[in-house]
């Protein structure tokens, strides 16, 4: 596994001087992935939870729909001008009568940290059909619970308290639990890896957790809650009018601008409770 973050000199200026010092960044690698030997996608992600991420992956893009479905995951070999292994290439073979992923799946060229679907193939796969519909899940959580997650959702953050780069995707409980907190460079790569593992722990469909977002909502993060059955997305900043359209055509509760004691309800307000 590479490195999560990497030590870079750096030359300060302030009203108090002129200082030089090492600073922490995060870092960031291109991750290839390929299922059965076939390039479908790269993404440039934070090195960690590679396994999660490209399980998540496949879940989000209708691929897969239970760990059972994935048979192997194994790293390629990948190397770097001084042949050791980058660790940046992961092969998944599906399991006996899993389709393969359709040729829409599959991204042109790349997909950069701060956009999961701007490299589809066709525009006609930027909208999936879920196979776990979270319209009709009674999952609900107290507006004072919810407004708490936030701050502990940073107390996790381990990288970002380092870095001040990455973002973090949670799953919460309706007592507000963070059951799984993961960070990444990318928005979307949080969000598949907090899949990945919950795929893996054989928790999906996820009917009765919520989703905690770092930054905004947009319509690609909808769209993954809605094909895990996540029925309640929450982000510290703002949603996007596609993601808000999305939402309310999925039955997906969006929160927006969850900061301090107050928030914004988009859709599905009757999921949180005042």
């Amino acid at each position: 596994m590479g490195r999560l973050t990497v030590r870079r000199p750096v030359r300060k200026l302030t009203t108090s001087g002129d200082l030089r010092r090492a600073d922490t960044l995060a870092a960031e690698e291109p991750m290839e992935i390929r299922v059965g030997g076939r390039a479908l996608a790269v993404t440039m992600r934070t090195p960690g939870n590679d396994v999660e991420l490209a399980h998540g992956f496949l879940l989000s893009e209708g691929v897969i729909g239970d760990r059972e479905d994935v048979l192997t995951a194994r790293y390629c070999d990948g190397v770097d001008e001084a042949g050791r292994n980058t660790y940046n290439v992961l092969d998944l073979a599906l399991s006996e009568g899993v389709p393969p992923p359709e040729t829409g799946v599959e991204r042109n060229f790349y997909t950069t940290s701060s956009c999961g679907v701007c490299g589809k193939a066709a525009l006609d796969a930027v909208r999936l059909k879920t196979r776990f519909s979270p319209a009709s899940s009674t999952f609900a959580i107290e507006a004072d619970v919810l407004a708490s997650l936030p701050d502990a959702l940073r107390a996790r953050q381990k990288v970002f308290a380092q870095t001040g780069g990455l973002h973090a995707a949670a799953l919460f409980d309706s007592s507000g639990e963070l059951l799984v907190v993961r960070e990444d460079i990318g928005r979307h790569n949080a969000v598949d890896k907090v899949l990945g593992w919950a795929l893996l722990e054989g928790r999906v469909p996820l009917g009765g957790v919520g989703l905690l977002v770092s930054g905004r909502a947009s319509f690609e993060l909808v769209q993954k809650a809605a094909m895990a059955g996540i029925p309640l997305l929450a982000a510290v900043s703002a949603p996007s009018s596609l993601a808000a359209e999305l939402a309310e055509e999925e039955g997906i509760s969006l929160v927006g601008f969850l900061r301090g004691e107050s928030m914004n309800l988009y859709t599905g307000d009757f999921r949180v409770l005042t």
